[in-house]
């Protein structure tokens, strides 16, 4: 009787001692199936690649913009100015203890403590920096910013007092620097980021 049960019924699937389900691997996800790679940290490496790229521009833009101030105080303050153009556009070297483009000069010590404030927030967005478009604008603004805060700290009239060396002076605008255009080109990138719906995570939405 147990014969016949045998036979007609379910057969029994033998179980070998640590066999695994003939399908255990299916629901496994297969290489490549999972979006971003991780590292041995869990990092995302596209995420670390944008990070690098942050920095690099930010490194590149601070570099020029403390070059060319040394320069200038060196070569050009106290001296005539250099007509490059005409007088469409010279190099004249001033101080300025206002923010960007001479505004605001009696807020040193204020716009010295939003341009902290800002390097303090890049470094935090840097965390979750998935984009390349956002991490070029955001390395300008680090770049420009850090440029900046180190005249304010460092030149005189003395600490987070400190006077930004302009030196770029076209007919009919304010001076500038390469920090203050550094700064300038990484808002409009961001601005023109957003509108395309571009969020720094490299999402993007359509709100």
């Amino acid at each position: 009787m147990a014969e016949a049960e045998r036979i007609i019924g379910t057969p029994d699937i033998p179980e070998a001692a640590g066999a695994e389900p003939e399908h255990s691997g299916a629901a496994a996800e297969k290489p490549g199936e999972s979006g971003a790679v991780a590292d041995q940290d869990g990092q995302p490496a596209k995420g670390r690649r944008r990070i690098a790229v942050l920095f690099a521009v930010a490194v590149v833009a601070y570099a020029l913009d403390l070059i060319s101030k040394m320069i200038v105080v060196a070569k050009l303050e106290h001296h005539e100015p250099i007509e490059l153009v005409g007088d469409w556009l010279r190099l004249s070297a001033i101080r300025n203890a206002g923010a960007a483009f001479g505004f605001g000069e009696a807020f040193t010590i204020i716009f010295t403590c939003i341009a902290a404030a800002v390097i303090v927030v890049i470094a935090r967005l840097a965390r979750k920096l998935y984009s390349l478009p956002w991490a070029i604008a955001l390395g300008l603004l680090l770049g420009g910013a850090l440029g900046n805060l180190t005249d304010r700290l460092f030149r005189a009239p003395g600490v987070f007092e400190g006077a930004v060396v302009d030196f770029i002076a076209p007919k009919g605008f304010a001076v500038f620097n390469l920090a203050d255009s550094a700064i300038v080109c990484g808002g409009i990138l961001i601005v023109l980021l957003s509108f395309r719906g571009l969020d720094p995570d490299g999402t993007v939405h359509k709100d």
